[in-house]
């Protein structure tokens, strides 16, 4: 059975279906086969319902919306300037910089492609101006862009908490460590790029302008404040969380900056109705086919096929980060953490994981696939977006995904660097 899913869920994607009927049509069949007709559709129908019951998944529309408010408005442009004046004189400065921009704007967006386009728009001929090859430009903004995955609000870990029944609270909060880990990397191989090709240094910023800066970037700079400092202060959910960054994003950009007329309204809800739909439909059908093939029992025969309940806990994780990191290199993310998640649920509950850790190394491989060669989904936002060819886009990722692989063994050898703020925020 396991074999006959594969087969049509491969088959239907190279035809050139969206990801969501070779899903759809790949649980249908597993259903019918299982239950020798349709008669009990229903029982599926059931489970697709419950897959987005979940009080949680009202958070990401809600990021969704805040996202895209801010991305049609000013806080993007303002956090980049703050962050120029401040390191972008130092030797490979300007690409600093854009990492650091999209770490911060992942901090309040949660989205990797609203952050690709948010910073990567203004920033990339900036760099091009100062001497940096495009092939590297582009790398960088598609790579430090997937820090979004993991600095909160994440909708990948949000995903992931509903399906796991993890804590997202938690899985926020545990994602810091990793994604500033991630940002320090990145930076030295920009110092080492700097340097190795000469790239000349940006005039550096006076203290009045850096103030100027700060000034103009206070109010974005809450975002992170109100979603980190409201969820670990008690103050309130993770939803809820979500509900105050669209109000307030709402606030920002269409009353204090007045970037934004009333009349644009319709546009960002029609493009957030959109890509919540697609996201909704693909959690709907992806908890309807996890109750298939675990009701199949598909992942326990996987998993003993392959040794992986012998492995260890070390060992799961090693087979979790290379199954998610491969997956993602040809499937939409949101798709793998629904499909993969249950696969290994049996393996990570015998070997007593942490399902924090495990989310988030989870969501940083899909965070890797998203931007690796040759379907990640980043690559072609990147494309869509700057308008150059797939070869120039890809050609300078290697490094950036040596990079954060070994951030992923970093993690594993080392827990305390997803865990210690979660244990320091959660300690009873």
């Amino acid at each position: 059975m396991a074999t006959i899913l594969m087969i049509i869920m491969i088959g239907l994607l190279l035809l050139g279906f969206p990801m969501m009927i070779p899903l759809t049509t790949a649980a249908v069949v597993g259903f019918v086969m299982m239950f020798d007709g349709f008669g009990q559709m229903g029982t599926f129908i059931q489970q697709m319902m419950g897959g987005i019951r979940p009080a949680s998944l009202i958070a990401v529309p809600m990021f969704i919306l805040a996202a895209d408010i801010m991305t049609r408005g000013q806080s993007a442009d303002r956090l980049i300037n703050m962050v120029m004046a401040f390191i972008g004189h130092i030797k490979g400065g300007l690409a600093i910089s854009t990492a650091t921009s999209c770490t911060l704007f992942g901090a309040v967006s949660g989205s990797t492609q609203a952050t690709v386009v948010a910073v990567g728009s203004p920033l990339r001929p900036k760099m091009l101006k100062a001497g940096y090859s495009d092939s590297f430009t582009l790398a960088l903004i598609i790579n430090a862009s997937d820090i979004a995955f993991l600095i909160p609000p994440s909708i990948g870990m949000i995903i992931y908490g509903v399906i796991s029944q993890t804590s997202i609270a938690e899985l926020f909060i545990a994602g810091i460590g990793p994604g500033l880990l991630i940002l320090f990397m990145f930076s030295l191989y920009c110092l080492f790029y700097a340097y190795k090709n000469k790239v000349p240094t940006e005039p550096k910023a006076t203290w009045r302008q850096r103030a100027f800066s700060v000034r103009d970037a206070i109010w974005p700079l809450f975002f992170p404040v109100i979603i980190v400092g409201g969820i670990y202060g008690g103050i309130f959910s993770p939803t809820e969380a979500a509900a105050v960054c669209v109000l307030y994003a709402f606030l920002l950009e269409f009353i204090v900056f007045r970037s934004l007329k009333l009349a644009e309204i319709y546009k960002i809800a029609k493009s957030t109705g959109l890509i919540t739909a697609v996201v909704f439909i693909l959690v709907a059908v992806g908890n309807g086919f996890s109750w298939i093939i675990s009701f199949a029992q598909i992942p326990q025969a996987i998993l003993e096929s392959v040794g992986v309940n012998e492995a260890g806990p070390v060992g799961v994780l090693i087979a979790i980060c290379v199954s998610f990191f491969i997956a993602c290199m040809f499937v939409d993310p949101i798709v793998v953490i629904l499909v993969l998640t249950p696969i290994f649920a049996p393996a990570i509950q015998a070997t007593g994981l942490d399902p924090v850790l495990v989310g988030v190394l989870i969501t940083l491989q899909v965070a890797i696939g998203s931007a690796t060669p040759p379907f990640g989904c980043d690559i072609f936002t990147a494309i869509a977006i700057f308008k150059r060819p797939y070869l120039e886009v890809i050609r300078g990722t290697p490094p950036f995904i040596i990079m954060l692989v070994a951030a992923a063994a970093l993690i594993i050898a080392f827990p305390q660097i997803a865990l210690f703020l979660r244990d320091l925020a959660f300690a009873d």
